[in-house]
C-alpha cells in the first residue's frame, strides 16, 4: 500500500511505494510556457487575419465576378464602418475579460481554467462570438457587399452550431453544476440585462 504525504509525494517511510509515472509532456504543457500576453495576440492576430481579412476577401469575390448581386449602400457605409470598429473593440474587450479572469485562451486547446460570469458575461454567455458577427456585419455593410454579408449569416449559423453542440458540452463537462446554472440564467446571444431572469 502507498501511503501519501501532505505534499502530495510518498512517504519516503514506505519503502514499497512504487515510483509515479512521469506526466506526459504535450502541446498544451509546452504552449503553457509562453507569458498568456503573448499567445493572445498571436491566436488574435491569426484569427482575426482570417476571419475578418482572408475569408472576407474571398467573400468578396461574389460581388466582383456576380455584379449583378452587388447592392451600393452609398453614405451607408460610413455607418457600417463606425459598427464594425465598435463591434471589433467590444471583441478585444470581452476577450480580454475572458482571458484575464479565466487565465487562459479562447481557443480549444488552450482554454481558459477558471468559469467566467462576471463583466461582459453576466449579460450574455457569448459576448465574444456575438462581437465578431456584429464586426462581420458592420464590414459587410462598409464594403456594401452582398458576398461579405451571405459570409458572415453563414458564419453565424456555423457558429451556433458549434457553440450549441461542441463549446456547450465542453464546459458542462469542465466547470458542473456552476455552468449549468449560469445556462439556466444567462442567454446564449440576446443580452439581457443580468435580474431580469424572470421577466
Amino acid at each position: 500500500m502507498v501511503t501519501v504525504a501532505a505534499g502530495g509525494m510518498p512517504n519516503d517511510s514506505d519503502q514499497t511505494s512504487e515510483p509515479t509515472p512521469p506526466r506526459r509532456a504535450g502541446p498544451p504543457g509546452m504552449v503553457r510556457r509562453i507569458p498568456l500576453s503573448v499567445r493572445m495576440l498571436f491566436y488574435g492576430a491569426f484569427f482575426l487575419s482570417i476571419v475578418l481579412v482572408g475569408l472576407p476577401w474571398l467573400a468578396y469575390r461574389l460581388d466582383v465576378y456576380v455584379p449583378a448581386l452587388h447592392v451600393e449602400l452609398g453614405g451607408f457605409r460610413y455607418v457600417g464602418a463606425a459598427f464594425a470598429a465598435v463591434c471589433l473593440a467590444l471583441y478585444v474587450w470581452n476577450a480580454y475579460v475572458l482571458t484575464s479572469r479565466g487565465r487562459g485562451a479562447f481557443v480549444e486547446f488552450d482554454a481558459p481554467t477558471e468559469f467566467v460570469s462576471t463583466g461582459p458575461y453576466r449579460w450574455v454567455r457569448n459576448p465574444v462570438a456575438a462581437s465578431l458577427i456584429g464586426t462581420g456585419l458592420g464590414l459587410a455593410v462598409a464594403l456594401s457587399s452582398t458576398g461579405v454579408l451571405v459570409y458572415v449569416l453563414l458564419g453565424s449559423l456555423l457558429g451556433h452550431f458549434q457553440v450549441v453542440y461542441v463549446e456547450e458540452p465542453l464546459l458542462r463537462e469542465r466547470f458542473g453544476q456552476a455552468y449549468v446554472d449560469y445556462l439556466a440564467r444567462v442567454p446564449r446571444w440576446i443580452p439581457r440585462r443580468p435580474g431580469e431572469e424572470g421577466t
